[in-house]
């Protein structure tokens, strides 16, 4: 990509190629990427990156999880989760966990659904019977579950690893982080957008919109038509597993409509309601009831008990009405570009996400691999939202 022509703008503190305004996991990522060809400035509101969903997430890399769109986006991340750049980091970004999907009678429909949608995969996914889930996660309480769905394939994402690699990127290809860049004001002015900031004046052709669960406030500032984003609370929490109980094999375990998931997490049970509650953006907190329906549907799906939560937190997770991430520029308005909506899916869709926002920023379209897989630009577009 050629580096853009900047016109002269008063008063601007620095001036780059593009401006990438939020830097958790969707932002960090697309910076990266675009970085390895332009100037790039990653403004972030916080004293540090991915302060709110990002570093909330206890992020699995399952291919089983989501819409179509959302599983052939983590398919085609597998072989970078998997052998990442030279310069990406020393720790392995993949730890191998094993994901349950289970189902009680009653939801064996569903059950057969998703096993009918999952996607073809060289670890695929398999139903098994009760006393085979069992086998796996001796937690299960056999009078509750009738079947489930295994997938050996899913493992846990080392969240800081990732995340930190792609700034680290980002860094080693001459790009800036600026943090405590709450972004106030944004414009058109001469050509190029100028984000007003609690950090200075930042100055490019084009701006990334980012920002998460700020993204349609970050629209509004500049005057683009909010893309009808909806951020929702998800509650998680920790709890000691059983005394002497060995859980570090236990697969993640999620209920089939997503009602609630467990797995093992630095020696404790990490937890979650698996709640959606619609929230403004806002620094996330959890609430006393949501954190009792966690516990009251983990323990009727097992033999655990929960005496006391160590940890407890939130966290945002945005989504447009289609559940799909909308990802390319703003019909009508010149630089403006979309990387919004991605869902409690974001870590695990980073890569290819990234990569579509590379490819759509200098050529117009898709990378020919994820065309594919099926993939269209129009199923990511802002424009179908419109």
């Amino acid at each position: 990509m050629a580096p853009f022509v900047i016109p002269k703008v008063k008063n601007v503190t620095q001036t780059c190629d593009i401006l990438v305004i939020g830097a958790g996991i969707a932002g960090a990522s697309a910076a990266c990427a675009l970085s390895a060809s332009a100037r790039v400035t990653l403004l972030e509101q916080e004293s540090q990156p991915g302060y709110h969903t990002t570093g909330r997430s206890a992020a699995l890399f399952t291919e089983s999880y989501g819409n179509l769109t959302i599983r052939t986006l983590t398919t085609a991340g597998r072989a970078f989760f998997e052998a990442p750049p030279e310069d990406f980091g020393d720790h392995p970004l993949l730890i191998a966990r094993g994901t349950l999907f289970i189902a009680r009678k009653d939801q064996i429909g569903a059950l057969e659904a998703m096993l009918d949608q999952t996607p073809v995969s060289a670890k695929p996914a398999h139903r098994i019977d009760a006393a085979a889930a069992i086998a796996l996660n001796p937690a299960l309480n056999p009078d509750y579950v009738a079947a489930a769905i295994h997938e050996t394939g899913a493992e846990d994402i080392d969240v800081h690893a990732v995340h930190g690699g792609f700034l680290r990127g980002l860094r080693h290809r001459g790009g800036q982080l600026v943090t405590d860049a709450e972004v106030r004001d944004l414009s058109r002015q001469g050509g190029v957008w100028v984000a007003d900031t609690r950090a200075g004046r930042f100055a490019a052709p084009i701006v990334v919109n980012a920002a998460g669960a700020w993204c349609d406030v970050i629209a509004g500032l500049a005057g683009v038509r909010p893309c009808g984003l909806v951020p929702k609370r998800r509650t998680a929490f920790t709890f000691d597993p059983p005394e002497g109980a060995d859980i570090s094999a236990w697969p993640a375990t999620i209920d089939i409509d997503e009602q609630f998931y467990f797995k093992p997490e630095a020696g404790r049970i990490l937890g979650s309601p698996a709640d959606e509650t619609p929230s403004p953006p806002c620094d996330a907190q959890p609430e006393e009831l949501d954190l009792a329906i966690g516990v009251d549907r983990i323990e009727r799906a097992t033999n655990l008990t929960v005496r006391h939560l160590v940890n407890k937190w939130a966290g945002l997770r945005s989504f447009v009405a289609d559940k799909i991430p909308v990802v390319g520029f703003e019909p009508g308005v010149d630089g403006f570009f979309w990387l919004a909506g991605q869902g409690g899916y974001g870590i695990q869709t980073s890569p290819a996400l990234s990569r579509v926002v590379a490819s759509l920023i200098a050529t117009g379209d898709l990378p020919q691999d994820l065309i594919a897989r099926g993939l269209d630009k129009a199923m990511l577009a802002p424009a179908r939202l419109r």
